[in-house]
């Protein structure tokens, strides 16, 4: 398949999934479409290409990807110190990860867009009363009432404004860098020495795409389709159909993508996803991010890796060990434990090296703020401890502790999984 019949708006001639058609006035949401188009793009294609070169590296098992953030920012939870507050937990996690495990890391958050959510069900329903389902603040209110449950095309507006809002401020805090692993875990280092600018990267899923079109623009100095709302874009479980819309939009942009690779995947779909979204075999263009749950990771994962190492073409596999392992709490709250998380990710580790496979990166969902929303980790969060600081707008996030442990749990298993006896001596 090739791009000759491509444009940014052929998606619109495919089947959709969760995408909103329930905006009472159409014209409204076509205005605010246009004038997306016309604001300043959010990313730049160069800094776009750059991180496609850094995952060239992780496909070449030269590097490892870390890529987090919020399950689904908010309005409501919006602030220059959450921003920081994360920001510098990916760095924590990434000096750990380069330090313990031994390999440079790439940067990448779920920052600055990743604000829509597909919901299974379309309505939900509470004392009798039946209304449209959450689905992001970019769409809806979290509020269950009529008018905040309506779909809002301002909510797009104000999407855009708040994600280039923390642009700016992921901008200024990476060029403020770190000097040392010491400074990242929070200790003041002897001497400042020079400070060292870092790479961040931005990403979200690509789930509605009108917005993602109108953000879609040219890049004068090649001439490809780059989309400038992230640096990086995934299509997830739900919305991977080879004939659907949203591969359909992906197989024509430049930027690095990503597939969420769930139990349902059968190997030749896989290879045939593979060829539509990275017919060239570019290096660093293609993530695949495994999400199975821990007690089906061994026997589903062999097979998909197995049929990526045959097919040749580079691809860097992930890990998103959140999204399988959600279940509901005895006192109703949706939560995930870092126990099984972990075992996730370990369980990707051994079938990456039994499989002569690099295992690239890991995919979270978390935040530098102190929350229970997940059970366990240095504090042993408890079911009975969910209630007092349970704030996401989706899915349950790691906090900073959690997420520590994890990267140190996740560089020992790289140590000792990945590296030869000679590496470890060295």
């Amino acid at each position: 398949m090739t791009n000759t019949s491509w444009s940014p708006s052929s998606w619109r001639a495919k089947p959709v999934r969760y995408i909103p058609d329930d905006y009472p006035d159409p014209s409204a949401l076509a205005r605010v479409e246009a004038e997306l188009a016309r604001l300043p793009p959010l990313v730049h294609a160069e800094e776009t290409r750059r991180l496609r070169e850094a995952l060239g590296q992780v496909a070449e098992g030269k590097a490892f990807l870390l890529q987090g953030g919020d399950c689904a920012e908010s309005f409501k939870e919006f602030s220059a110190e959450n921003v920081r507050s994360t920001f510098q937990l990916l760095l924590q996690m990434a000096g750990v990860l380069t330090f313990a495990g031994g390999c440079p890391v790439v940067k990448v958050g779920r920052i600055a867009g990743q604000f829509a959510k597909p919901r299974s069900n379309a309505t939900e329903t509470l004392n009798g009363v039946t209304l449209p389902s959450y689905r992001g603040d970019i769409i809806n209110g979290m509020d269950f009432d009529a008018r905040e449950r309506t779909p809002d095309p301002q909510r797009l507006l104000r999407a855009y404004h708040q994600s280039a809002e923390t642009m700016q401020l992921v901008r200024a805090f990476a060029r403020e860098g770190y000097t040392d692993l010491t400074r990242l875990l929070g200790h003041r280092p002897e001497s400042e020495g020079a400070v060292r600018p870092v790479d961040f990267f931005t990403s979200h899923e690509a789930l509605l795409l009108n917005v993602e079109q109108a953000m879609t623009r040219v890049d004068e100095a090649t001439g490809g389709w780059y989309d400038t709302s992230a640096h990086m874009l995934w299509i997830g479980e739900r919305t991977r159909q080879l004939d659907g819309g949203h591969v359909e939009f992906m197989r024509g942009i430049q930027n690095p993508i990503g597939i969420k690779c769930g139990p349902t995947l059968e190997p030749d779909d896989l290879v045939r996803l593979i060829d539509t979204l990275n017919p060239q075999g570019i290096p660093g263009k293609l993530t695949l991010i495994g999400r199975f749950g821990s007690d089906q990771v061994a026997a589903r994962l062999p097979r998909l890796m197995a049929a990526t190492r045959r097919h040749g073409s580079p691809v860097v596999w992930s890990s998103d060990p959140m999204h399988g392992n959600t279940h509901k709490a005895s006192n109703g709250y949706k939560t995930r434990s870092l126990e099984r998380i972990l075992a996730e990710v370990m369980g990707f580790l051994q079938v990456a090296a039994a499989e002569g496979v690099h295992p690239g990166g890991i995919h979270l969902e978390m935040t530098g703020q102190d929350v229970t929303e997940c059970l366990g980790g240095p504090l042993d969060v408890s079911e009975d401890d969910l209630s007092d600081r349970y704030h996401t707008h989706c899915d349950p996030r790691l906090n900073a502790d959690q997420s520590l442990q994890l990267a140190f749990r996740v560089a020992d298993g790289l140590h000792t999984t990945v590296l030869t006896p000679q590496d470890r001596a060295a």
